[in-house]
């Protein structure tokens, strides 16, 4: 029974099945070809222009090669007359139940592509992001791994980064130290300053240019207040901070400046 099917199928419909066949296999052989190129292509361009991180763009090459590979089996089905209406519904449906319920993560995963397109820190860079502070360990997919100050490491979602104010302390080759110095009422402020700025310039790793700013920055009731702004590279930001505390304390002992004591408010009789 099974035989004579065959035998009448292929008797009155085997030369349509079998140009559908050769027809669906020149699709498949040329479609792939044509797959592979544009995936090159893609691959070539992101090399060749360096601003997209090499992790999002395997996943971004993975994600067009199972779109493309979609497609063309919805077409070689088309050939052999398959209705793919229906499973193409199917798929959005699927699809948009999917993002509904990944809604979040679809966030992150958006906004991540724009962090690597727009390149507003990079691993390495000192930032402030999404309320964190530290050195930037990985920008991924979906969230961004940074290394706070006492070494925690912290992963943030990459849409909370993006929403939010970034601060990139690493994207300009210089930055400035703040420091502040209380001298007595009794030093004269001027002499102060003198020998800080003397002091500072000798601090291993502060820029000449621009000169530290060593200024009176306020007054209090035990003296002035000094503020003490060298500017440093950004790779030495922490050595030159502390040596500056150092070199405050230092130059004010050898000056033999006196301690800055708070007043007394005078007693009622």
């Amino acid at each position: 029974m099974y035989v004579e099917t065959i035998v009448n199928f292929l008797s009155t419909q085997g030369v349509d099945f079998g140009l559908k066949l050769l027809g669906a296999l020149a699709a498949w052989i040329i479609g792939r070809w044509i797959i592979s190129l544009v995936l090159k292509g893609f691959n070539a361009a992101v090399a060749r222009g360096k601003r997209i991180d090499s992790t999002l763009a395997k996943y971004l090459t993975s994600i067009l090669n199972v779109v493309f590979n979609i497609v063309l089996v919805l077409a070689i089905l088309d050939i052999f007359g398959v209705r793919t209406t229906s499973f193409a519904a199917l798929l959005a449906g699927a699809g948009l139940a999917i993002g509904t319920a990944w809604g979040g993560l679809l966030t992150h995963f958006a906004a991540g592509v724009f962090m690597q397109v727009l390149r507003p820190f990079k691993v390495g860079d000192f930032v402030q992001a999404g309320g964190v502070t530290g050195t930037v360990h990985e920008v991924g997919l979906f969230g961004t791994t940074i290394i706070t100050p006492d070494n925690v490491m912290t992963i943030v979602g990459n849409n909370k980064i993006f929403s939010e104010s970034i601060q990139n302390f690493s994207a300009l080759p210089f930055r400035r130290v703040d420091c502040v110095a209380k001298v007595a009422n009794s030093v004269d402020p001027v002499d102060a300053i003198a020998r800080l700025k003397e002091a500072i310039a000798k601090v291993p790793n502060v820029a000449a240019t621009p000169a530290p700013d060593i200024e009176i920055l306020s007054f209090t009731p035990e003296g002035p207040l000094l503020c003490v702004r060298p500017y440093t590279h950004t790779d030495h930001y922490w050595q030159v901070y502390f040596d500056t505390h150092k070199a405050v304390v230092a130059t004010f002992g050898a000056a033999g400046y006196p301690v800055p004591d708070t007043p007394l408010a005078p007693r009622n009789r």
